[in-house]
């Protein structure tokens, strides 16, 4: 079943096969040389381990046997792989107690080896897979196996971007198929329309972890449902319904089938909310209960990250077509089709709104968060309209800033720069990047490999774009000037990511006189080097494209400014670590994080970005630039004004702090900023931070609260549910009655009556709210607003069920700041994330 598992390798080179088919080596490090030896010429078009090994000669691996040194280097990594496989782990040594996640994403950017995402959230995804394994934390990944996956990108000789769609070929790709115990292959049956659905299950590695992967091209399948998993992010209203009912339904059946039962299951933004009710249905088979009950047990459980900046971004589907396919599923678990829409349905514009799978998974998850500080804020805008009469600031979504696995996306140089700075012997993997010691490196060092990470990027944008250029045809002159491009000895900048409206990605060209000028200037010369991507259906998208390319073919430039094609893993591997200067500009506050900037931070590139996403919470004037004043504008020049920004910004700051030099021929001030900025960014911006957070603040809550609510036959969950029932029975029956203020030496004393008409008082809380003081006379600011729980003293006299409730506060505000309300209360439930009811006094 495993083209190279049996293979017989010459002696010392036995482990290559292991290497080949762990996706958490995919580093540029000395496994990158061993596969260059092997073909030099596959790996650097494919850079796929696995295919090289199935395709070398006998003969050629004989010879490699030869080489001591090299059979050495495959040794050490051998014990590496050996050390982090069955040494505990962080997630270990700390004690945490969860004994499995489900991590389902519809992309995943592990390596180019898998080519199955198709830019952030997929890398965002193949980085929290290689952490976990770093850190011992026990996730599975869950995702498809696309038979072309996202398209690969060529440019026209007119600099239009024309879309390839390789067929991904599963024996080449570094898996293997998932097998049942009596050794046949897995299939997953699901149930579509008049049909069922086969999907086969392929295993790939990432050391300590495994991801599983859906396929529809199964022979017993009809010809159009083969091609369900044909493309990431298919064409098609239909076809992508499909997929996300692929992704969580098969998803959660397969891991049944292999008999994983995870307690935490994350959805990697709502693509898999279908889960949420696969996952409720199973509950109600194993414990014989209600739906309602079996939501309240397993929504403890799941964890959902929104990655969407704006509602334009969900997934949207016409209830008409969800309804062909809600028939089915609703019959099954209990509840009327119409009961399943409306689930997915609620703040866009009335009537016939659409449904919407991020607002299942908004309802069916206890753990929301946006992926930035400032993402946060903008998702509690998003789905306030779900929370009605809650302020925008109490909608229950969190954030956790995103990070980067440092290991795939620094350099060599900065490697060895660090292990140095920390002092540790061992392999990248072990470094603590929260060590300070990087601080204490003196300039010449930093200045040092700051050079040779300017000239590997040279070295390597030489190579591509000449192989690029050789492919579309180009003259031989053309591909020899390519092979000069560039000078490893000027300030490098990069330009690279998805085309798309909000990103600005032709932003830097507003003026391309006044750019032009700056690039050529013969004392403070500059080089671009830019990379970007156009949806196939995102007509501005492309022509954006077209404009940066054909801005790099101008003669009088070409040796300056360099577009390559087809930005994927390998060009960020070697662009973000190699230059000097990161520039990002998306119109705030679109973008939800932004990692591109973060891989900069361990090279010792700096990040020249408008405030938004990431940047937005990192930025301060030691560490970089930035554009903008933290507001939002929606000024028909406002783009205008910020490049008139950022070209000043380069022309008076940036580009003057490269070139002033001390004696020794170093930029003192620039380097500071270098140092500053990994010492103290790359830390907080690394992937293990972000797991660490995940695993402190959502993992191990999740988990435990789900136990507790599926102890004793689910009796907790059963207990909630007849909770949430009395309380949507009888809500309209409260009021508030009188309220009496007094002052009494330095504080507020607040009584109020509240009848509570057929609630019980041991089901509510009355508090007395305050918003934030957003300022005072000493400059002082509180973020969070002030909720103060009332007691109940006396029942009011000639009431049924109707009680006096008191509180005092401080007099440092006003009395009329506060405002009593009441909200439900029980100890184990998330308000208002579950239960949403709220009465104020006024």
């Amino acid at each position: 079943m495993n083209p190279i598992s049996d293979m017989k390798l010459p002696p010392g080179l036995e482990s290559l096969v292991d290497l080949a088919l762990d996706l958490r080596w995919t580093v540029r490090e000395t496994t990158d040389e061993v596969w260059e030896l092997l073909d030099a010429e596959a790996w650097e078009k494919t850079k796929n381990p696995y295919l090289i090994l199935q395709n070398v000669s006998r003969s050629r691996l004989e010879e490699m046997a030869l080489d001591e040194s090299l059979k050495e280097e495959i040794r050490w990594w051998k014990e590496q792989r050996h050390r982090l496989l069955n040494e505990p782990g962080w997630f270990e040594k700390q004690h945490y107690d969860v004994r499995s996640i489900a991590y389902f994403s519809m992309e995943f950017g592990l390596s180019e080896a898998l080519p199955i995402y198709s830019g952030g959230l997929g890398i965002l995804a193949g980085d929290h897979l290689k952490t976990a394994s770093d850190l011992g934390v026990p996730i599975v990944g869950v995702g498809l196996l696309y038979q072309q996956g996202y398209f690969r990108q060529v440019l026209g000789r007119n600099g239009m971007q024309i879309e390839a769609f390789p067929y991904n070929d599963p024996t080449t790709l570094p898996l293997e198929p998932v097998l049942k115990e009596d050794g046949g292959r897995l299939r997953i049956k699901i149930n579509l329309p008049g049909r069922p659905l086969y999907l086969r299950v392929w295993k790939a590695n990432v050391c300590r972890v495994n991801l599983y992967l859906l396929d529809s091209n199964e022979p017993l399948n009809s010809p159009w449902d083969r091609g369900i998993t044909a493309n990431l992010y298919a064409p098609g209203e239909e076809l992508r319904l499909i997929q996300q009912i692929v992704l969580g339904i098969g998803g959660w059946q397969a891991l049944k089938a292999m008999g994983i039962e995870p307690e935490v299951c994350h959805l990697n933004e709502g693509h898999a909310a279908f889960v949420v009710l696969v996952r409720a249905y199973s509950f109600m088979q194993e414990f014989g209960c209600s739906l309602q009950e079996a939501l309240w047990a397993t929504r403890a459980g799941n964890i959902f990250t929104v990655h969407t900046p704006g509602t334009g971004g969900f997934d949207l589907f016409n209830p008409e077509l969800v309804r062909k396919y809600a028939n089915y599923y609703a019959d099954q678990i209990g509840m009327h089709y119409l009961d399943l829409i409306e689930m997915g349905k609620g703040i866009w514009e009335e009537g016939g709104e659409p449904f919407a799978p991020a607002l299942l998974a908004l309802k069916g998850c206890n753990f929301v968060n946006g992926v930035s500080r400032l993402h946060g804020q903008v998702c509690k805008r998003i789905f306030q309209s779900r929370y009605p009469h809650w302020p925008e600031r109490e909608v229950p979504v969190e954030y956790v800033t995103n990070g980067v696995h440092i290991p795939t996306w620094d350099s060599p140089a900065s490697q060895r720069l660090w292990i140095k700075g920390c002092k540790i012997d061992s392999g990248n993997y072990y470094l603590d990047y929260t060590e300070e010691k990087i601080s204490k490196l003196c300039d010449e060092d930093i200045w040092r490999f700051r050079a040779e990470g300017r000239r590997d990027l040279v070295e390597y944008v030489r190579k591509r774009h000449a192989r690029q250029l050789q492919e579309r045809g180009a003259s031989p002159q053309v591909v020899k000037a390519a092979k000069h491009v560039l000078n490893p000895d000027i300030l490098t900048i990069g330009f690279a990511r998805r085309a798309t409206a909000y990103k600005r990605t032709n932003f830097l060209l507003k003026d391309e006189a006044r750019l032009i000028r700056i690039l050529t200037n013969q004392g403070r010369p500059v080089q671009l080097v830019m990379a970007a991507k156009a949806h196939p259906g995102d007509t501005f998208g492309k022509a954006m494209v077209k404009q940066m390319a054909n801005f790099a073919m101008r003669p009088d430039i070409s040796d300056k400014v360099v577009f390559l094609e087809d930005y994927d893993i390998d060009l960020s591997q070697h662009l973000q670590p190699g230059v000097d200067l990161w520039i990002n500009t998306p119109r705030r506050p679109n973008e939800a994080c932004g990692t591109s900037g973060m891989k900069v931070l361990a090279s010792g590139g700096l990040n020249l970005s408008t405030l938004d996403g990431w940047w937005d919470e990192a930025y301060n004037t030691q560490v970089g630039w930035s554009i903008g004043d933290r507001q939002e504008h929606s000024e028909s020049d406002w783009d205008d004004r910020e490049a008139e920004l950022l070209y000043r910004m380069l022309e008076e700051q940036v580009i003057p702090m490269f070139y002033d030099r001390n004696e020794k021929g170093i930029p003192a001030a620039w380097v500071a900023r270098i140092r500053a900025s990994m010492a103290g960014l790359t830390p907080r911006y690394s992937s293990s931070r972000m797991m660490r957070e995940y695993v402190q603040n959502a993992y191990q809550p999740a988990a435990e609260s789900y136990r507790r609510r599926k102890a004793d036959g689910a009796s907790l969950a059963r207990e909630l549910a007849r909770w949430q029932e009395r309380l949507d029975e009888n809500w309209k029956s409260l009021r508030f009655g009188r309220l009496m203020v007094n002052k009494e030496n330095e504080s507020w004393h607040f009584k109020v009556e509240v009848y509570l008409g057929d609630v019980s008082p041991e089901d509510v809380h009355v508090e007395l709210y305050a918003d934030p003081l957003r300022g005072t006379e000493h400059g002082e600011r509180q973020d969070e607003p002030m909720r103060v729980i009332m007691d109940r003293i006396d029942p009011i006299a000639g009431a049924v069920n109707g009680f006096w409730y008191y509180a005092n506060v401080s007099a440092n505000r006003p009395a009329e700041d506060y405002t009593p309300r009441v909200v439900p209360y029980h100890p184990e439930a998330f308000v208002p994330k579950e239960v949403a009811h709220i009465l104020w006094l006024r």
